[in-house]
């Protein structure tokens, strides 16, 4: 699921180096914490939200096939 995160963060930032995940696990699920650079939060947010929506919905499907729960933060 980290690697999917990243390919997105990747795809749509202006800076791809500065993109970072770090992953957390515990009794709840996954927690992936997003960063990028902060000329970038906008582009990884998107209008309303929709961008990191999408974001998070992709990642619930493949939770579900996993059988456990994904948390998406962005710092």
């Amino acid at each position: 699921m980290k690697e999917l995160v990243e390919y997105i963060a990747k795809s749509i930032v202006n800076v791809p180096d500065s993109v970072k995940i770090e992953e957390e696990t515990n009794e709840e699920g996954i927690t992936l914490k997003l960063s990028v650079a902060d000329e970038d939060k906008g582009r990884i947010i998107g209008k309303q939200g929709q961008v990191a929506q999408a974001m998070r919905t992709l990642l619930r499907v493949k939770a579900a096939k996993a059988a456990t729960k994904v948390r998406l933060e962005i710092i």
